[in-house]
């Protein structure tokens, strides 16, 4: 299996991708806060799926994916999916899923063996018809379906708000129902603002951050469905970030595999830590990602097993 560094590209076709930023150097620009990027980082260890959403163009939305992309845990397979040629012959339950697009294109490039939805991230560029190798109608509605089977995803889509994303997938051709949009994690939504001191300065900024709640049952076996939670939102009047996830901290830690306590304590430290790298002017990609490589391991010699 791949390391998560490794991301295929198939069929040797795709958007180009704009200059790498780490997730140290996105603080220090004032897109997230370290508080923010703490969260994300140990939701996106465990998988969690994230969509970034912005509708401007322009607005930074593949650049914080890959920044996001890059705290995914070594070991972590991608699977790029390839837009308007996707086949899903790597997705043994794609039939079960809807899939009835054809399968098996011969001399396509890629490797069919069956992911690892325990080990498996889904990249696609976009959700949207604008280019061949973005995912769109059929395609994205059983990638967001496979999401069911452990997947995890990372995303971007054009939209402004958490319901301009919903909005946008329930309709055809995608077509995805409101239990199928509780799968997609946590969204993103970016906006490029004036940066608010009487200075043409454009910055990219998480205006909103949600978790959107899966399905859950109670003690009687009976499907809850929660509405999403918003984790924080950006205050212009106030300049900084508001944070709101203590409000379902023990549904976090429940998601990542924590105690909610141990999660508190976890995401102070990892805020502290990322704060520390973007004060110091640690924010090179390859340096951050050594950085969190390291932290990691630290993280797991202290955890119980």
């Amino acid at each position: 299996m791949s390391d998560a560094r490794s991301s295929r590209r198939p069929f040797g076709f795709g958007p180009p991708r704009p200059e790498r930023r780490s997730i140290a150097e996105l603080i220090r620009a004032g897109t997230l806060d370290a508080e923010l990027a703490a969260l994300v980082w140990l939701l996106v260890e465990a998988r969690v799926p994230v969509v970034v959403a912005a509708a401007q163009r322009r607005a930074g939305k593949t650049t914080l994916l890959e920044a996001v992309q890059e705290l995914l845990p070594s070991g972590t397979r991608r699977v790029e999916l390839a837009g308007a040629a996707e086949t899903f012959d790597w997705l043994p339950h794609a039939t079960d899923l809807g899939w009835s697009g054809g399968r098996g294109a011969e001399g396509d490039g890629r490797a069919t063996e069956a992911a690892d939805p325990g080990s498996t991230w889904l990249v696609a560029h976009e959700l949207s018809d604008h280019l061949p190798s973005y995912v769109w109608g059929d395609t994205a509605r059983v990638a967001v379906r496979a999401l069911s089977l452990g997947y995890g995803l990372g995303t971007t889509i054009h939209a402004d708000s958490l319901e301009d994303v919903f909005d946008t997938l329930r309709r055809p051709p995608v077509g995805l129902t409101d239990d199928e949009l509780t799968r997609l994690g946590v969204v993103l939504v970016l906006r490029a603002l004036a940066d608010g001191d009487g200075r043409p300065a454009i910055v990219r900024r998480v205006v909103a951050a949600h978790y959107v709640r899966p399905l859950a049952r109670d003690a009687h076996g009976h499907v809850q469905r929660l509405g999403p939670a918003v984790l924080a939102t950006w205050d212009p009047s106030g300049g900084g970030f508001e944070h709101f996830a203590w409000g379902v901290m023990p549904e976090l830690a429940d998601r990542v595999g924590r105690r909610a306590g141990d999660f508190e304590v976890e995401l102070e430290r990892r805020r502290e830590y990322l704060a520390g790298l973007a004060e110091g002017g640690v924010v090179g990609v390859d340096e951050v990602r050594a950085a969190i490589d390291g932290y990691r391991a630290v993280d797991a010699a202290r955890r119980p097993n």
